[in-house]
């Protein structure tokens, strides 16, 4: 055995002197960004939030005003829910919303169950080509879906599927599964392998072992993946313009672009379909956010 390592100094524990100056200065630091003005904070906050909300109050003002009126809060004679009824039994705009719930749960559906196979293949398996494949799904990314019209438009022509909900939700499906299985990837990544291993010694199956430890902590990227693909399916414009001709199976946006007419627009009525389109993304992003703070937090316990 070397001298070197013999004499090799220990590593000694910090002086209570020093320990108690380390708390000092932490204490100074926490006290001064105490006392950082309210001001400095809640100005930029009250700026964004001023500049984010003023388009969805001008919508909910047209779509609660009466026609001919030019009050800025439509309270009391100006306040009417004729522009809801002529919207959604006048104008078939509960054709058009049933049509996007269903087009974007399947969406969210098929994205969720594809990126999580995927994901676990590129996350778990070592194969050839495993890096040529994700870097194919990058650049598929750099890719408009604008320029794809024209070649998809001849794919659904050929299996007849033109003119149906199912060309809508393959097309989203295969826009969004690149980025979900990127996402879906790394997720899976940050969860030990030791996890899955010590279900497989305790006699479970891979797939037994993934739905009993790893699922529950995939939980924050299963919402998040989730409910971009539910966004993106519910607001896709293009898609549903190009493939559908039929009224009865026309989506929100379609239905929401139909409404503008060559010579005059009904403000109202169009402004009450936003704020119906409006409303369920809304509320998903509600729930979205209790549910991903209660899956980080399941997750960070049983990890």
């Amino acid at each position: 055995m070397s001298t070197a390592t013999l004499d090799a100094p220990s590593a000694t524990p910090p002086s209570p002197q020093r320990r108690a100056k380390k708390i000092s200065d932490a204490q100074r630091g926490l006290e001064k960004a105490r006392r950082t003005p309210r001001l400095a904070i809640y100005l930029p906050l009250g700026l964004y939030l001023l500049f984010t909300l003023v388009p969805f109050y001008w919508i909910a003002m047209f779509a609660f005003r009466k026609d001919g009126s030019d009050t800025l809060f439509p309270v009391g004679d100006d306040f009417t829910l004729e522009h809801f009824d002529t919207v959604w039994n006048g104008s078939g705009f509960a054709v058009f919303f049933r049509n996007s719930v269903m087009i974007a749960l399947m969406v969210l559906l098929c994205v969720t169950v594809i990126s999580l196979l995927a994901g676990y293949a590129m996350a778990r398996y070592d194969f050839r080509a495993k890096n040529v494949i994700l870097v194919g799904l990058l650049c598929t990314q750099f890719v408009p879906g604008a320029m794809l019209l024209i070649p998809l438009f001849e794919v659904f022509r050929s299996v007849n599927l033109t003119n149906t909900l199912w060309s809508i939700i393959i097309a989203d499906t295969v826009f969004q599964m690149p980025l979900s299985i990127m996402l879906m990837t790394g997720f899976i990544r940050n969860v030990p392998i030791e996890i899955e291993e010590a279900s497989w010694i305790d006699g479970c199956s891979r797939l037994q072992g993934f739905r009993a430890n790893v699922l529950p902590l995939l939980l924050p990227g299963i919402v998040a993946i989730s409910s971009f693909a539910f966004i993106g399916a519910w607001n896709n414009f293009l898609f549903a313009l190009m493939f559908l001709n039929s009224q009865s199976k026309f989506t929100i946006p379609v239905g929401l672009n139909y409404m503008i007419g060559e010579n005059a627009v009904n403000f109202g009525a169009l402004a009450a379909g936003g704020v119906i389109a409006v409303v369920p993304v809304v509320l998903v992003f509600a729930y979205v956010q209790k549910f991903l703070v209660k899956g980080m937090s399941s997750g960070a316990v049983k990890g």
